[in-house]
């Protein structure tokens, strides 16, 4: 099965919050309410320096996939 890079996830346990879960390397999950992350790998040092210099643009990423998203419930 192949996935999407990011897909949207809902909890009602959580209701403000606004989950995005990113499938590829590095996987994560965000939570676009306070941009706290929970990443699925562990990093070595090395791995750690080029998360941080991408950990903002993933972000960024994540964030125009939920407006995206949203904007296309708003048209049906």
């Amino acid at each position: 099965m192949e996935l999407p890079k990011f897909i949207l996830g809902d909890n009602t346990d959580h209701p403000e919050a606004i989950f995005v879960i990113h499938t590829e390397f590095p996987r994560f999950i965000i939570n676009l309410q306070d941009d706290e992350v929970e990443w699925f790998e562990e990093f070595d040092q090395h791995d750690q320096k080029e998360i941080e210099d991408e950990t903002e643009n993933l972000i960024k990423e994540a964030s125009a996939f939920y407006d995206r998203e949203v904007a296309r419930y708003g048209d049906d």
